[in-house]
């Protein structure tokens, strides 16, 4: 993008969210709430207090306790934490806000017909006449995204809905009502007092799938179709949804077998609902003869499905394909056509969704596998008594010739039992809501073929016979060891005949997951993003070898710590030598209210996806994505990185740290999601703590560790060699470093040192807080270097922007938060513990929803 296209875009962005943002900001001062109006106005003084006060070098403690004096007359603990506590919930409504004005102005502040966009595809397609080629790629490509329940949205339902309408007024600038749901807000409690159920996340994010997703996937389809009749295939639905709230099990044992059927349940009821409600609406256009007659029983039929006990088998996708069909014809032969793209825009979404809405995912931990094999084996007759002792290749014979199912009543052990459970309760969903329904179980910890295996040979003590299978069995490689051996690990699968014979019959297709949160966690940011690449590449020779199809599932977060940012950028840069047959990943917590939070945001990023695995299959060269010389770069610089990221990983008080200046282990009370914090219970130790608390813990103390760290130090060790022009060379031909590095920016634009400096001189902590600042200035000034640029994201005003702006929304929270952990610490320290302690516990939490929701992709 040039300067003037810059310029544009960010005079746009200051029009529409900016000033307004400014305008509507003001009304909150006066809404009719208990000291609001006094809120608004010394909050407004207490932001520009922080800013000075952190230029001045001062502590967070030292910034609130001069406020207080100078400008409240409140003296007392309890009066001094009562303000606080009414800055956090103005600032909460304040995100909410931008967020919603964000929303509004999304198709005016991105190109919805520009790059990326399938217009933009469909101008390159009909201008390269490609239209055999397109037909072609299109015959197995698909782009999933799989909604995942990792607890990084903080939004209750009911404050969602509100985002929803108010983004609705504000685009209409519809003040008064503007004005009536900012009320509403004021008055709706963000906080939840209970932890979510597993059903209670899938309900929340049900909605999405409800009010965007069935809507944008619908209209994206409908448009290729009609401007490509030809190449788009009924057969190959393009967009596939996937859904982890209440199958994914892995160091959540609140997820059972009876949730999981639960939830299949909802999705069904779901889907069901929002045909009734389009048919509805047909039926107020299509009132002609021989069509509003069966819109009518369709209607009917659906009616009973949802709301009359015992009907739930009336009704097939196939049924209602064929009414919709009819329903063409005779609009077409009858009625000239007339209103038939909505007749067709139902169509295109009954032949993506089904009766399923969702394919829903079963995860567990490779562990629990293991465990229930060793109980199998020592408790009943379904595995020889010896067979711990087996070697791993005839414990794999064993588990390929079992003949019996066992009943799952005879484990002890509730989380053993509902493994078996949960391979039974596949069986069932794929008979109410399809085979799509649920068809894929994803083993965490994949670490060898065994693991693999254990699971095809618990499907068949489930009572699955092989040649009735029809689920597709993936394994997850996390840490950096096991991306290295992912590719003797998959030989060894496809050398069993047995396993080759299941993937025959799963159209030969082998779905491989892969996590960028605990390989980044496991390895730094470069070695992780490189190891992965290096895992895909082995991944895809080894299956052309083998004469197998590879797809690769990307376990993606939301920030570039964990394979967020800039995803479709990735996809784009993937040369000849990686599988791209389709784009999987993730998609989790805050990046789905961000990137997918609205209709047309939704429409706008899946398109991005779709463009960058289409175009690459039509215009992309057959060249590698990297060249052997750069590949011997990168591999420096992963290798120099990962280094530096060991070192201050197995620094004897790293994690204490974290511990200590964060509000990691506020993350398990904050009640915002199901699933624990910690895998196992016990001390606390880097393997079992999950990516998303502790990415996020960084993210509230300003620091991003795990999106930067080590870059600066491999880059300067590459420049001391001599290596720095090759380091340039690689930046300006490759798209894939260049998006790596672009990504590290927005991770490091998003620190604030100024925070937690008074740090910088704690006896025990303090060498590990300048460990850390010194490796984000080496890596922000090196970083500037090879862009060329003044300022970081400087190629990218309007993101900035955006970004600056929410970080003086939720500085006064990120202020507020260090302040209250400074206080619990002393006490704890002291040991003198007051009541007040739990006053100080509920700011650090409370100040959590405000600052991961300002972040939008934070965890």
């Amino acid at each position: 993008m040039d300067g003037s296209s810059n310029s544009s875009a960010l005079q746009i962005f200051n029009k529409h969210v900016g000033l307004k943002f400014q305008l509507y900001n003001s009304l909150f001062t006066s809404l009719p709430f208990h000291r609001v109006e006094k809120t608004g106005v010394l909050l407004s003084i207490f932001l520009i207090h922080c800013e000075e006060g952190f230029q001045k070098n001062q502590s967070p403690s030292q910034i609130i306790s001069s406020f207080l004096e100078q400008y409240t007359t409140y003296r007392t603990e309890q009066e001094q934490t009562d303000l606080l506590f009414r800055f956090i919930q103005y600032a909460e409504r304040q995100v909410v806000l931008f967020d919603a004005l964000e929303d509004a102005a999304f198709k005016e502040i991105h190109d919805m017909s520009g790059t990326g966009t399938l217009r933009h595809l469909q101008a390159e397609v009909v201008q390269t006449q490609t239209q055999p080629q397109l037909k072609e790629k299109l015959k197995d490509f698909a782009v999933r995204l799989v909604l995942t329940a990792h607890p990084t949205q903080f939004y209750p339902s009911e404050v969602l809905g509100i985002i929803n309408d108010l983004s609705q007024a504000l685009l209409q600038d519809n003040t008064s009502q503007v004005n009536s749901y900012l009320q509403q807000l004021g008055k709706t409690p963000f906080f939840k007092n209970e932890k979510p159920s597993p059903f209670d996340e899938a309900v929340s994010l049900v909605w999405y799938l409800e009010n965007v997703f069935y809507q944008a996937a619908g209209q994206i389809l409908s448009y290729l179709k009609n401007q490509f009749p030809e190449a788009v295939s009924e057969e190959q639905p393009l967009i596939r949804l996937g859904f982890w709230p209440g199958g994914d099990r892995d160091g959540n044992p609140f997820v059972t077998a009876a949730i999981t059927l639960q939830v299949a349940e909802a999705l069904r009821t779901s889907i069901i609902k929002s045909y009734y409600r389009d048919v509805r609406e047909l039926k107020r256009r299509l009132t002609f003869k021989g069509v509003l007659n069966e819109l009518v029983a369709l209607e009917e039929k659906l009616y009973n499905n949802l709301f009359l006990p015992g009907h739930q088998a009336d009704i097939t996708k196939d049924e209602i394909l064929q009414t919709l069909q009819r329903v063409k014809q005779t609009l077409v032969q009858e009625h000239n056509g007339l209103f038939l793209d909505l007749a067709e825009n139902l169509l295109r979404k009954v032949e993506l969704f089904g009766l399923f809405f969702t394919s829903l995912d079963i995860r567990q931990d490779s562990s629990a596998h293991t465990e229930l094999l060793e109980f199998l084996a020592e408790n009943t007759e379904a595995l020889p008594q010896n067979y711990t002792q087996l070697p791993d290749q005839e414990k794999i014979s064993v588990l390929l010739n079992i003949t019996k199912s066992i009943d799952a009543n005879v484990v002890t052990d509730d989380l053993l039992r509902d493994t078996l459970e949960s391979m039974a309760a596949i069986k069932t969903i794929q008979q109410i809501n399809g085979p799509e329904g649920c068809h894929r179980y994803i083993i965490s910890h994949s670490t060898s073929a065994l693991d693999i295996m254990q699971v095809y040979g618990l499907f068949l003590l489930s009572g699955w016979r092989p040649e009735e299978l029809t689920v597709d069995i993936v394994p997850l490689f996390e840490t950096i060891d096991d991306l290295n051996n992912a590719g003797q690990v998959m030989e060894q699968l496809y050398q069993t005949a047995t396993y080759r014979q299941h993937l025959q019959r799963r159209g030969n297709i082998q779905t491989i997951m892969l996590g960028f949160s605990d390989g980044t966690k496991d390895g730094g940011y470069l070695m992780a993003n490189w190891s992965i690449y290096k895992a895909k590449e082995t991944l895809s020779q080894l299956a052309q070898q083998y004469d197998v199809q590879v797809v690769f599932f990307d376990g993606r977060g939301g920030p570039p710590a964990r394979g967020g940012g800039r995803t479709h950028q990735f996809y784009a840069a993937h040369g000849s030598n990686i599988s791209r047959k389709e784009i999987q990943l993730t998609i989790q917590g805050q990046t789905i209210s961000s990137n997918f939070g609205t209709i047309n945001s939704a429409r706008y990023n899946m398109e991005q996806l779709l463009h960058a695995g289409i175009r690459n299959g039509l215009f992309g060269t057959n060249a590698p994505t990297l060249l052997p010389q750069e590949e011997v770069v990168l591999q420096r610089l992963a290798q120099e990185s990962y280094t530096a990221y060991n070192a201050l990983k197995t620094h004897p008080d790293f994690l204490e740290y974290l511990n200590y200046a964060s509000p990691l282990r506020y993350y398990a009370e904050a009640n915002i999601g199901s699933r624990p914090s910690k895998r196992k219970p016990g001390k606390l130790n880097l393997n079992d703590l999950r990516a998303v608390p502790y990415v996020g813990s960084w993210s509230q103390l300003k620091q991003n560790l795990p999106g930067y760290y080590g870059v600066g130090t491999a880059l300067a060790k590459l420049e001391a060699d001599g290596a720095w022009p090759a380091i340039q060379e690689l930046y300006k031909r490759s798209l894939f470093f260049k998006t790596l590095l672009g990504n590290c920016e927005m991770a490091m634009t998003k620190c604030f040192f100024p925070l937690t400096a008074f740090l910088a001189q704690h006896p025990k902590y303090g060498p590990v807080w300048r460990l850390i600042h010194d490796e984000f200035k080496l890596t922000r000034d090196f970083v500037l270097r090879l862009t060329g640029a003044e300022h970081l994201m400087e190629a990218n005003p309007q993101n900035l922007v955006s970004i600056q702006m929410r970080q003086r929304i939720e500085l006064p929270l990120l202020t507020i938060q260090q302040f209250a952990l400074t206080h619990i610490r002393e006490m704890e320290e002291q040991q003198t513990e007051t009541a007040m302690k739990k006053t100080y516990e509920k700011l650090v939490m409370r100040c959590s929803f405000g600052i991961i929701n300002a972040e939008r992709n934070s965890a």
